[in-house]
């Protein structure tokens, strides 16, 4: 592995641990599909304990960093001004349903800005991890956006509610995948498996750790707050098309 700093490893370790639950939870999962009562309590439980494993972890290393998460809310410790942003379960309607497409993300916010972070994809094990001014890399590789230049030529991903919007701003010239989480869509966006990413009322959680990743791939994403935990309106790009993009979406 690449030289990491200590909070970045704590946080990979953190989710490598939780990833143990969410494997053996998933085999769960596709058996209940079957049953008349369903997953969907299993489900939350998951959530909860998943969510439980990394704050311990995250917690023992950094006792005084603040925490935010999808199932905790705000807890405020004696250090506020670095914040662990956690999704235990960025996808859950496709882990709900048996589907193989969701991951653990995992950032750290420091002053304002996101310094690190950990997107991991359990069930195919893969990870995607950056960290401020080190790079982006999946599974020890180092990763860079696509050079794609021609909007028709790109692969797009957003959530269904955006589709029309977006084919409407691009013309219909687009191709679109909605594969139902934020977080990936975000990695795979940084390694240059999609060339961009559209969401309106995506929560902070779903992308903080993909912002960095982005970002030290070379990405571009438009300004967020990143005070403001919902309803937050993302554009993810490779940088060749980041202008053709913000003239094409200036109504999104």
């Amino acid at each position: 592995m690449n030289s990491i700093s200590p909070n970045l490893n704590v946080m990979i370790k953190a989710s490598e641990k939780a990833s143990k639950i969410l494997i053996r939870d998933f085999g769960e999962v596709e058996k209940l599909q079957v049953s008349i009562k369903g997953p969907a309590d299993f489900v939350s439980s998951t959530d909860t304990k998943v969510e439980k494993i990394i704050i311990d972890e995250l917690s023992k290393a950094r006792k005084d960093f603040s925490i935010l998460s999808e199932e905790s809310g705000n807890i405020k410790k004696k250090d506020q001004n670095n914040v662990w942003i956690i999704d235990p379960i960025d996808g859950t309607t496709n882990f709900l349903h048996g589907v193989p497409h969701f991951a653990i993300s995992i950032a750290l916010k420091s002053n304002d800005e996101i310094i690190s972070g950990v997107i991991y994809d359990p069930i195919k094990d893969e990870i995607f991890y950056g960290e401020k001014n080190s790079g982006a890399f999946f599974n020890n590789k180092r990763i860079r956006v696509s050079k794609k230049k021609k909007l028709d030529e790109c692969l797009f991903a957003c959530s269904a509610k955006d589709i029309k919007t977006i084919e409407q701003s691009i013309k219909n010239k687009t191709t679109i995948r909605n594969l139902g989480s934020a977080a990936l869509d975000m990695a795979y966006v940084a390694a240059g498996r999609y060339d961009a990413y559209f969401q309106k009322n995506v929560s902070l959680w779903d992308i903080a750790a993909g912002i960095i990743i982005l970002k030290e791939a070379g990405g571009y994403i438009n300004n967020l707050d990143l005070n403001k935990y919902k309803n937050v309106s993302v554009v993810a790009s490779n940088s060749s098309i980041n202008e053709k993009l913000g003239k094409s979406l200036s109504n999104f």
